[in-house]
């Protein structure tokens, strides 16, 4: 069953009740969709009325204690300030002992979120930001923009789609206007307009009133601070409008600032004029296609005389909305390195729909955070069908040519170990898959064991190999199956990026071999041809298993309780060079040969080998 998820607005006076609007929602879809979501927020009378207005259950309600720590009552500064006297914790939020609430996921719709905000979520849970735009966007876990159009997201967003905006299904829309009748414009700046943009407008346009047949409603919100708002003459001044998202289609014109609200009228095939409370939205508008309200007499000219609707922003399709896609998280983060343990770097070097690439400063390891475990299983599927897409074989059927590789690897393993036992020294290969590495060793003198989760490929090497296996994930859970100190060799060969924490791993690697035993793995590299050509689309490209991605020149700061013998560079790939390699199409071009060349000299092989020995 999946946990709670809190959802966590934009509050603060003079932020404008957008965020909060688009939280509320957000709780309720969620609900529908039987997900246990909760709104993290204090209350006060003119947000209570807001719940009545949407319809919002009140015990849906979260927030903190001490209350001093509730961050949508404090700036910035106050939040530095306050966390000095009494430091901010996620016990503080989340409740202690019997009293805490696990979530899941943590979701931030709060404009601009503070390092020492952000700080105390993470500790919580994993955080996705939603439309951030503050200076620590990249220190988010996942980022979904919906009103950043994708060239203003910078650093790059996981998700960037205004089709999350989630405009009602029944919506009507307008298709063409009627002759002859007054132009319908609604004035309206979200639950709070803490510019004063609406009375603006409408000042604005109640003096065109006598040169234009207009009928002019203004609504305010439930949160403006304008409660005496002057007579305006022409001017219908409301407090609600019940329904709005599905009665824009009544009016011709409406006059807001950039969000939700902008969308849900062109989707209703109105006409949409922007005024800009920020720098920031004038920035958001224009790179989103908006007319701005500058050119209202120009605007009203054109349209009344043509009888037409002027749209130039893209009207995004109403596909999955923003509820569906936060409940489709399961989130697989990590808070420190997987290799190293040292607390994790805030930024990210990558970002795909499913996952966030980091580069651990330490020890320069590239690992994963996932939004949802990866779709593989170790079955026959995956060592027949997806094998085959990859390499044009079936693992069967390159079983031969991965045995001659091993045969090779033995060759180094045995000049390195120097082994001089009178008996079979005893070699476990992790991950061993249908086992044609065992039966390499086994040739080579070694007494083999293998391990592997995928019982056909077991089946496999135990009745037609007939060497011994364990069915299972490494590290066992089961300690008798595996004594300590009673390997020689222990290998991983391109399984130990599918680990998604290695330092339990190669601690217990270091438990079951010998004294001067031998590590042997084989990975991919980012720092070969394809990572140093375009590592964003070597990583897109990366399997979605691959957690942890290596260099050699990592390995030796990475690898605790070990000494790095050898290390061999493999995976030459001549075609993958920028520019020229295109042009290469066989092994006879003479291109081929420089560049294969080059690779070798210059150490760019897409794989590695290492070997160590135990400390």
């Amino acid at each position: 069953m999946k946990n709670k998820i809190l959802i966590v607005p934009q509050i603060e006076k003079g932020k404008g009740g957008g965020h909060l609007t688009r939280c509320i929602r957000l709780v309720n879809d969620l609900r529908d969709l039987d997900r246990h979501a909760f709104l993290f927020c204090r209350q006060n009378a003119q947000i209570d009325s807001l719940f009545k207005i949407m319809n919002f259950n009140t015990e849906w309600v979260r927030n903190s204690e001490p209350s001093n720590l509730w961050f949508g009552a404090m700036s910035n500064e106050q939040i530095t300030e306050n966390s000095k006297k009494c430091p901010i914790n996620s016990e503080q939020i989340a409740g202690s002992g019997e009293k805490r609430e696990n979530f899941e996921l943590i979701v931030l719709d709060r404009f601009q979120t503070s390092d020492e905000e952000l700080f105390v979520w993470k500790n919580i849970a994993p955080v996705i930001g939603i439309d951030e735009g503050g200076h620590y966007r990249d220190n988010f876990d996942f980022l979904i923009d919906i009103l950043i159009p994708e060239k203003l997201g910078k650093p790059c967003a996981n998700i960037c789609s205004p089709a999350l905006i989630g405009l009602p299904q029944n919506i009507s829309s307008k298709q063409e206007q009627k002759n002859n009748e007054t132009y319908k414009i609604l004035i309206t700046f979200g639950q709070e307009d803490s510019a004063g943009l609406g009375i603006k407008t409408a000042n604005l346009l109640s003096n065109l009133s006598k040169k234009y047949s207009m009928d002019i409603t203004l609504l305010r919100g439930a949160l403006s601070a304008h409660n005496n708002l002057p007579i305006i003459n022409n001017v219908c001044i409301l407090d609600t409008i019940p329904n709005l998202a599905k009665r824009i289609s009544e009016y011709d014109l409406v006059i807001t600032h950039y969000g939700l609200t902008a969308y849900e009228s062109l989707f209703a095939g109105a006409s949409v004029l922007l005024a800009h409370p920020t720098v920031y939205h004038r920035k958001l508008a224009k790179a989103a296609g908006f007319n701005d309200i500058k050119s209202i007499k120009s605007f009203l000219n054109k349209t009344l005389k043509k009888n037409n609707v002027l749209i130039d922003a893209e009207i995004p399709s109403n596909k999955k909305n923003l509820a569906a896609v936060i409940n489709d998280f399961l989130p697989q983060v990590n808070s420190n390195c997987p290799v190293c343990k040292s607390y994790s770097p805030i930024h990210s070097i990558a970002r795909f729909n499913d996952r966030t690439y980091r580069q651990c400063h330490k020890c320069a390891c590239i690992f994963m955070d996932r939004a949802f475990p990866p779709p593989v299983e170790y079955s026959n599927e995956y060592f027949f069908e997806q094998y085959k897409n990859q390499y044009g074989k079936t693992y069967l059927d390159d079983f031969d040519n991965i045995k001659k590789t091993g045969k090779k690897r033995l060759q180094v393993i045995k000049k390195i170990s120097k082994l001089k036992n009178l008996t079979p020294p005893a070699l476990l290969d992790i991950g061993c898959a249908y086992g044609p590495f065992l039966d390499a060793a086994r040739e080579e003198g070694f007494n083999p064991t293998g391990i592997d989760p995928s019982q056909e490929a077991l089946d496999y090497v135990q009745q037609k190999l007939n060497i011994s296996s364990i069915r299972g994930f490494f590290p066992v859970s089961d300690p008798s199956l595996l004594a300590q100190n009673s390997f020689d060799v222990i290998s991983l060969w391109y399984v130990l990026e599918h680990f998604s924490d290695t330092i339990p791993v190669f601690k217990e690697i270091h438990k079951l071999l010998k004294p001067n035993g031998i590590l042997a793995f084989s990975t991919p590299s980012y720092s070969g041809i394809s990572g140093k050509a375009n590592l964003k689309k070597f990583l897109k490209a990366s399997p979605s298993d691959h957690y942890t991605i290596w260099s050699p020149g990592m390995s030796r700061k990475a690898l605790q309780g070990f000494k790095i013998k050898k290390i061999v560079i493999a995976g030459h790939h001549p075609e993958r060079f920028p520019l020229i390699g295109k042009f290469i199409k066989s092994k006879k071009n003479i291109f081929y040969w420089f560049l294969f060349g080059l690779s070798k000299l210059f150490r760019l092989g897409d794989t590695f080998e290492v070997y160590a020995v135990k400390l």
